[in-house]
């Protein structure tokens, strides 16, 4: 699964408290604080983060996509840190913020203003907990499924998205799936949804559809793991007007498996 987010901010947090080792030997204590303060919440994002703990609402991001000022406050060293990453890795990259993978379907990474999202006032389906939604992003038009960088959203979480964005839809209105690049997060929810749209046959022929499109896509085995167990309870997409409750059965087998 290569280096996920645990073991990237784990080793900040080493690289923070050595810088915070080096300040204090030399006698600027008073600056060594914040080193040691970024290093301790380095360590504890390290730790919810992990695929054994797999915490995202540690940091506070709600339903509207909005961060409250305690997690601003409390975890600044970490969200000023995605935020820069983030926005020096785009400009780095020779790549297009969003792909269009079939007609008013598109998946990328994350819009920091209304400039950036694909025509036509899409609805949004954000993959991320760690970036905000814009705030000319209508909350009518809006999804959060948060899940840390490197990790797969939940099979109910899945589910739920690609109900979400079927509705908007049938309403003729583009969808935009977005987690921090487009890479991980928001194409494994993609995958389910273009096989509940009928546009794929499985997640696995979905995958290669987006590949095409978009070459840089990296799913781990956690993404293709959800994905899987997401794929045992497929209701086909004539079913998927009737009234079961899907997300229930996933989330209630998915729960036994874990216990």
């Amino acid at each position: 699964m290569g280096w996920g987010i645990s073991r990237l901010i784990g080793l900040k947090a080493v690289v923070l408290l050595s810088a915070a080792y080096f300040v204090h030997g030399l006698g600027m204590r008073v600056l060594s604080l914040p080193l040691i303060y970024a290093c301790m919440i380095a360590l504890l994002i390290s730790i919810a983060s992990h695929p054994s703990v797999d915490l995202p609402l540690l940091l506070g991001k709600a339903s509207n996509g909005s961060f409250p000022l305690w997690s601003w406050i409390m975890f600044s060293p970490f969200l000023l840190f995605i935020h820069l990453f983030v926005l020096l890795r785009r400009f780095a990259k020779n790549e297009p913020l969003y792909t269009e993978i079939a007609d008013g379907v598109y998946v990328g990474g994350w819009p920091s203003s209304v400039e950036l999202l694909p025509p036509g006032d899409p609805a949004v389906i954000d993959c991320t907990c760690e970036l905000p939604r814009s705030s000319t992003i209508s909350e009518n038009s809006y999804l959060c499924v948060a899940t840390w960088d490197t990790r797969a959203p939940q099979p109910s979480q899945i589910e739920s998205a690609v109900r979400w964005a079927v509705r908007k839809r049938s309403q003729n209105k583009p969808v935009y799936v977005h987690c921090a690049y487009g890479h991980g997060r928001s194409v494994c929810v993609m995958c389910a949804l273009l096989v509940a749209l009928g546009l794929a046959d499985d997640w696995k022929s979905a995958e290669q559809m987006i590949r095409e499109k978009r070459p840089s896509i990296s799913m781990n085995t956690l993404h293709r793991k959800s994905l899987e167990e997401w794929s045992k309870h497929l209701l086909s997409p004539s079913k998927r007007s009737g009234e079961s409750d899907v997300s229930s059965v996933i989330l209630s087998d998915y729960t036994r498996k874990r216990d």
